[in-house]
């Protein structure tokens, strides 16, 4: 049967649908850390499950999983998705494995800076009370950023472009040597931004295992099967012996542990997911999207079940979890996984059988999840269980089919662009939510009108939503621009 739905036939330079994916999970970080706490708390299933209200303390046995707990795989997921997609397009053009190993490694130190200078300029950082000062230096070293991180037209003389850059770095190292914290304390290694310092360490190590295995599938999942070892050696608690001995040896204890390569469970995944979107995305001719006269076995109605189906595993999977229905969540899961698969059967043309290939995959990380879910004690974010990163990937995967769908299938890009434009620049996000739109808010005493509004949990919820709206716009409007943060 023919279908009138059909995915888009131009040239594409990206996968749209991992950029929303991305954005999805950075703007759910964000929104994360607007919630209120403490007394005008929401339910437990709006923050991190180990750390439920009122109280907010970690309960180390408390077992399940919120959305709160997987946004930050999404994006880790997400990351190495790009992978293949970033070197693939760079040893395309010609670049030799040095130039390529150079990029990974300055990226790795680009991102290792942005951890230690992105905690330093926070305004709550640099002051317990925040005043105009505050908020103004916390703008300013916003600003100074862009000569760092920004992407320089190449079109500019390289005379231009590296005096920016100079500048720019000149400006970042004097600002930070000039600032001083609560107790009189300047500048400190050991004050950083755990979340940007495992980013930092998955695009090293993450490339570096893409790299070396990128003609070999096996070898890549051999990679996994290692680090299961080593992670099986250390946790819940670290067994003596050599393989402990290097878990807690590090020589830059501000920027690496062994500890943090376990979120490789996830990296990895999205490594494979990555090189069929490239090939998917390249229109070679195994994965090359439809021609006019193609045969398309799946219908719209198809494509739809398909798509609620995305949505439905990862919200069956969180509710489930959470509220420890273990056996039904898991024989449903099943069943879903199956009802799935039938869907994706009999691919005739690029999209299906990309859809097919990321489904099987899917699969295969939530079955092995859910079979890890009752050791050490259920699924958990913190302390990280083996569980959590496989039922993580999973579902990354699912919402990645979906969002493609609507994307590439349906047609409805407009619907998620501002999940694109946030998507395709992170940092700026990550950045702007306390060091552009909060100063911004507070200076031109924006901030105290919102803050009255909040009279109940859930109107403290919509001043998160709100604020959290104000940076993707904000961001939205560079992406538009083209002013691009490298990451």
């Amino acid at each position: 049967m023919t279908s009138s739905v059909a995915p888009q036939t131009e040239a594409r330079r990206r996968a749209y649908a991992l950029d929303a994916l991305r954005g999805l999970a950075i703007l759910g970080m964000i929104l994360s850390g607007q919630i209120p706490f403490g007394k005008n708390a929401l339910p437990a299933w709006m923050y991190h499950a180990q750390v439920p209200p009122p109280e907010h303390k970690w309960v180390a046995t408390l077992a399940g999983i919120t959305w709160v707990d997987l946004v930050f795989p999404f994006f880790l997921f997400a990351l190495g998705a790009a992978i293949p997609l970033a070197l693939n397009r760079r040893l395309e053009q010609g670049e030799g494995k040095p130039k390529v190993g150079l990029f990974i490694l300055e990226r790795g130190v680009l991102l290792g800076f942005f951890a230690l200078y992105v905690e330093a300029i926070r305004p709550y950082v640099i002051s317990d009370h925040p005043s105009i000062k505050t908020w103004l230096v916390a703008l300013l070293g916003f600003g100074l950023l862009f000569p760092v991180l920004m992407r320089l037209p190449e079109a500019w003389p390289a005379v231009w472009r590296w005096g920016i850059r100079a500048a720019g770095w000149a400006s970042a190292v004097v600002l930070l040597a000039l600032l001083h914290y609560p107790g009189g304390q300047g500048f400190s290694l050991e004050r950083s931004d755990i979340i940007i310092v495992v980013l930092a360490n998955m695009a090293v190590f993450g490339s570096l295992v893409w790299w070396l295995t990128r003609a070999n599938l096996r070898l890549r999942l051999g990679v996994l099967g290692i680090l299961v070892a080593i992670r099986l050696s250390n946790m819940p608690q670290p067994l003596e012996g050599w393989v402990s001995d290097i878990w807690r040896w590090s020589p830059l204890p501000w920027m690496y542990r062994l500890y943090y390569l376990q979120y490789l469970f996830i990296v990895v995944p999205g490594t494979i997911a990555g090189d069929l979107l490239w090939k998917w995305v390249r229109r070679e001719e195994a994965e090359r999207a439809p021609v006019p006269g193609e045969p398309q076995a799946w219908s719209p109605l198809r494509f739809l079940g398909i798509g609620a189906l995305m949505l439905g595993l990862p919200i069956l999977l969180v509710a489930g979890l959470k509220a420890r229905w273990l056996v039904p969540t898991t024989l449903t899961t099943f069943v879903l996984c199956a009802a799935g698969w039938w869907l994706m059967s009999k691919p005739a043309n690029g999209i299906e059988r990309l859809f097919h290939k990321l489904f099987n995959w899917a699969i295969y990380w939530l079955v092995l999840g859910l079979f890890f879910e009752p050791y050490e004690g259920g699924i958990k974010k913190d302390r990280a269980t083996m569980s959590y990163y496989f039922v993580s990937a999973g579902c990354a995967i699912c919402l990645l089919i979906g969002f493609s769908i609507l994307i590439d299938v349906f047609r409805r890009k407009r619907w998620v662009q501002l999940l694109i434009d946030n998507g395709q620049n992170p940092m700026i996000a990550y950045a702007g939510i306390n060091n552009l739109v909060i100063p911004v808010l507070a200076l031109t005493t924006a901030n105290r009108f919102l803050a009255s509004l909040v009279t109940s949990p859930w109107l403290g919820f919509l001043h998160g939503a709100i604020i959290t709206l104000l940076l993707a716009l904000s961001v939205s409007f560079f992406t538009r621009h083209k002013i691009f943060w490298r990451t």
